[in-house]
């Protein structure tokens, strides 16, 4: 059976939603609902509050991501659902709906993972972004987000080798964490990216950890530097703090972006320039929303002429639409899951795909 068009559902944290796309990659609708302001109050996300939400929102997401793309049931070949990895009750809010969907609208189910979902996010297309037409295998990702910080050769779908990943905390999770100690505000990778418009990113000399180039080491490592952008900011008054906000946002995000774009750098350099194949490149997950990574990204792809693709915001943030596409691409290689489904908090399919 040829697959042509999925309803994707995506609850893995906060962020309740639902597309339609189709087989070539086309989103007819993305439709999400945020959780921001009940998250707000607590400075970060409560698992059990992000559960709830999801419950309330979910099926009016669904039928709004419906009528957008002027599609009904009949219209729909399967289900496509995030079910690892992510937070538990999230994702069974997700998982539990699409299955009930599945055998209540007699449709094929398939699992997707959230991860693999932030890799195959370039492939989408609407009527205001497409990837460039000659875009395709092998690639170097990088995936960051609040939860995860990685690098990938991609080889095929389901063909990954895993370069490096995080030791300890996660970008997305450093920018929360230094906005909520300098009382910015949630969510905090946002704040940090806006407070630093105005700043010196050269003002504060904040570390960049494992940058040993000649060992090159694909790993990152971002607790040291959330512990000195502590450190940093005990020492300082209120007004201080006040006065310096700017200029302590631009230097600590310039660390960050420093550090991910050297072993993007390194990555490609190692996997096609000494080849002298054609150098492709992917920057995706919630923390490539970041205007300053993105700024130097481009400005790094043009000088060493690397194809770089990077989504657009609504599809870097976690979207149902990338859910969809990596539906469609494993349900047309003749995959799908059945009624015992499961959740994971944990990565493991991807795992699984990736050769070391």
């Amino acid at each position: 059976m040829k697959y042509n068009r999925v309803l994707a559902i995506e609850t893995s944290c906060d962020d309740t939603s639902a597309a339609v796309v189709e087989a070539d990659g086309y989103v007819l609708s993305s439709i999400a609902a945020s959780q921001d302001q009940e998250h707000q109050a607590f400075g970060g996300i409560v698992p059990e509050i992000a559960s709830r939400n999801h419950s309330y929102h979910l099926l009016p997401v669904i039928d709004k991501a419906l009528q957008k793309a002027q599609k009904t049931w009949d219209d729909i070949d399967a289900i496509a659902v995030t079910s690892q990895p992510g937070l538990i009750g999230s994702l069974m809010v997700g998982v539990v709906t699409a299955k009930t969907l599945a055998m209540a609208k007699k449709k094929t189910l398939i699992g997707v993972n959230h991860l693999e979902g932030h890799l195959m996010a370039p492939f989408l297309k609407d009527e205001n972004f497409q990837p460039p037409k000659d875009f395709d295998y092998p690639f170097v990702g990088l995936a960051v987000s609040g939860g995860h910080t990685s690098l990938y050769y991609c080889r095929a779908l389901g063909d990954y080798q895993i370069l490096g990943s995080t030791v300890d905390d996660a970008a997305g999770e450093a920018f929360d964490k230094f906005a909520k100690m300098a009382g910015l505000g949630y969510p905090g990778g946002v704040k940090v990216d806006q407070f630093s418009k105005e700043g010196d990113p050269k003002a504060y000399d904040f570390p960049r950890a494992l940058m040993q180039k000649k060992l090159r080491n694909f790993n990152f490592s971002f607790s040291g530097l959330k512990t000195q952008g502590q450190l940093r900011l005990q020492k300082m008054s209120d007004e201080e703090k006040k006065k310096e906000i700017h200029n302590l946002c631009a230097s600590y995000q310039e660390a960050i972006v420093d550090a991910l774009l050297a072993k993007l750098d390194w990555a490609v350099i190692d996997h096609f320039l000494k080849d002298n194949k054609t150098p492709r490149a992917i920057l995706t997950g919630g923390v490539s929303a970041n205007s300053r990574l993105r700024e130097k990204a481009e400005e790094w792809a043009r000088r060493k002429k690397v194809q770089l693709v990077v989504p657009p915001l609504r599809y870097c943030t976690d979207n149902a639409a990338m859910i969809g596409i990596v539906g469609l691409m494993r349900l047309n290689q003749g995959e799908s899951s059945d009624i015992r489904l499961g959740v994971s908090p944990k990565s493991t399919i991807l795992e699984q795909a990736c050769s070391s």
